[in-house]
């Protein structure tokens, strides 16, 4: 028997006797027929208990991580739950201040953060910038007396812990793109430039172990090895980052937010340290709270080979497999409690071969053309990773809550893949309508 681990799901879903799956009150294959296929779709009450477990699990402050999912209703929706917002170039930084986020309430990050994105972001009264290298200290230094303008900042330092994940996930090894090393240094020379300038405050120290982090001791080591160095300092503030990892597969577990706090607080005491402490997680608020439908367009099976499932997506709306070699489950949401008794590899549409979205996956040995198919923990780094390679559309997002179901993007229409082609809007510019 393989059943999906219905553990999976979101948590307000629901099988009926029949079989067929519902989330947030509302039938997944209704939703498809609804708002057709590839279609994301969110648990609303998910994301909210999740940001409010991850509030009571860090009092001192979180910071959802954009990167993870972003769109206006999911920027609302984390400073509605008291979240503040961690954006990381000028692009993020637009979208959460055009739904509505409060400047003060944004963390500024990125490790090659433009002039033009630092005047945004001065501009604007982000709350907190968050140095990512010596270089960015005198381009900062140069908006800030362009504007007459001050701002507070945080330094992020290289720690150099190894956390236990693919290699293209750690960030806190020393030889990574971010941060400037503890070691040889060049963190300490960061902290004498920032204070001895006269319009940035230094109020913190940020640090960062790495993504889809399953053992939470990572955490505690990366505390103790910033002790010795943010100790010293005497800050109000420091920062840790995110990273918690989260269940993908069978077989997989993961630990909660709180008994991720947990840790984090207990290192905390034990370091002796007494700056405010705040976290920026993504992954673990949005991932397990969404999933995302297609529809089978082409069944082919090699005989003694295997068997080739072609759903009307692929890696332009999930290109994690394809990145990182990530594994997903796979199942047929009108009969989700029933024994996954075929083995297939599910793919894309696009022309690679490498357009793989389930490498080994199962699903009921009845699955036909133009069935509906799904994928579970998809709310983190789809969306936000899509693209129009082959200038496929990228799909819509729906919130379902309470039996309501309510579309927060849009799918994309041919007309928007040409609207910034120039030539064709000079030869066609009724396209643009």
């Amino acid at each position: 028997m393989s059943v999906l681990p219905l553990e999976l799901l979101p948590e307000s879903s629901f099988v009926g006797e029949d079989g067929r799956l519902q989330i947030g009150g509302r039938d997944v294959v209704e939703l498809a027929e609804e708002f057709g296929t590839p279609l994301f779709v969110y648990d609303e009450q998910q994301l909210r208990d999740r940001c409010r477990e991850a509030m009571a699990a860090f009092p001192g402050g979180v910071a959802y991580a954009t990167k993870a999912f972003l769109c206006g209703a999911m920027a609302q929706l984390a400073v509605e739950e008291g979240l503040n917002l961690d954006v990381s170039t000028g692009g993020e930084l637009h979208v959460a201040l055009a739904a509505g986020a409060p400047p003060d309430r944004l963390v500024f990050h990125g490790n090659n953060k433009s002039a033009r994105e630092l005047e945004m972001a001065v501009e604007s009264g982000v709350g907190r910038i968050v140095i990512d290298s010596l270089a960015e200290i005198d381009r900062l230094e140069a908006v800030l007396a362009d504007q007459d303008a001050e701002a507070d900042v945080l330094i992020r330092v290289n720690p150099g812990v190894v956390a236990h994940t693919h290699e293209y996930l750690q960030t806190g090894v020393a030889d990574s793109k971010f941060g400037v090393s503890i070691e040889g240094g060049v963190a300490a020379d960061a902290v004498v430039r920032v204070n001895d300038s006269p319009r940035m405050s230094l109020v913190g120290i940020h640090a960062h172990v790495g993504s889809q982090v399953f053992d939470v001791e990572s955490f505690g080591r990366l505390v103790d090895s910033l002790a010795g160095f943010v100790g010293p300092l005497g800050l109000p503030e420091l920062s840790i980052g995110g990273g918690l990892g989260v269940a993908y597969v069978e077989g997989e577990s993961a630990p909660s937010i709180t008994e991720w706090g947990a840790l984090v607080h207990s290192a905390i005491a034990t370091s002796g340290l007494e700056a405010k402490v705040t976290v920026e997680p993504g992954r673990a608020i949005v991932a397990q709270a969404a999933i995302t439908l297609y529809t089978v367009g082409t069944i082919k099976e090699i005989p003694g080979v295997r068997t080739y499932v072609s759903v009307d997506g692929g890696m332009s709306d999930n290109p994690r497999p394809v990145l990182y070699g990530s594994g997903y489950e796979v199942f047929v949401p009108r009969a989700t409690d029933r024994d996954r008794d075929l083995e297939v590899r599910v793919v894309g549409k696009h022309c690679e071969s490498g357009d793989v979205l389930v490498w080994s996956g199962r699903v009921t040995r009845d699955l036909g053309l133009g069935d509906v198919l799904a994928t579970p923990v998809t709310g983190a780094y789809g969306h936000t990773m899509g693209s129009n390679y082959n200038m496929v559309l990228r799909p819509p997002v729906v919130f379902v809550r309470d039996g309501e179901a309510r579309e927060v993007v849009r799918r994309e229409a041919y007309e928007d893949l040409t609207t910034r082609d120039t030539v064709i809007q000079r030869v066609r510019p009724e396209l643009s309508s």
